[in-house]
């Protein structure tokens, strides 16, 4: 197996519940760290969003791997982030037999 291009840094982000003050909360995004990533271009489709259109387009996102429990390892719910383009994590697996990557299942959603 060739090893992948690790090359464009993506910071993982994940949820966090923040009190606003009134008894609830609010959800927010906090930064877990900066991993090194290959990032891998599926098709893209159109899909209907709540008010716009969304371009919907799928990745695969490479990245070293991690042990289970790590928070550098990603999960699903969270997301990658690079620059103002977002990427939510829908599944994670190991890539290799041994686990030293992992393959990231994801999605980006555009306005259109």
């Amino acid at each position: 197996m060739k090893a992948p291009d690790l090359n464009r840094a993506l910071v993982l982000e994940g949820a966090v519940r923040v009190s606003d003050g009134a008894g609830g909360y609010a959800e927010s995004w906090a930064a877990l760290g900066t991993l090194w990533a290959a990032v891998l271009p599926g098709s893209g489709r159109d899909v209907p969003g709540e008010e716009v259109t969304l371009a919907s387009v799928p990745y695969r996102i490479v990245v070293r791997g991690a042990p289970h429990g790590a928070v550098s390892r990603p999960k699903p719910e969270q997301r990658f982030r690079e620059g103002a383009r977002l990427f939510t994590i829908l599944a994670v697996t190991e890539r290799d037999p041994v686990g030293r990557y992992l393959t990231c299942f994801a999605r980006e959603e555009v306005p259109t």
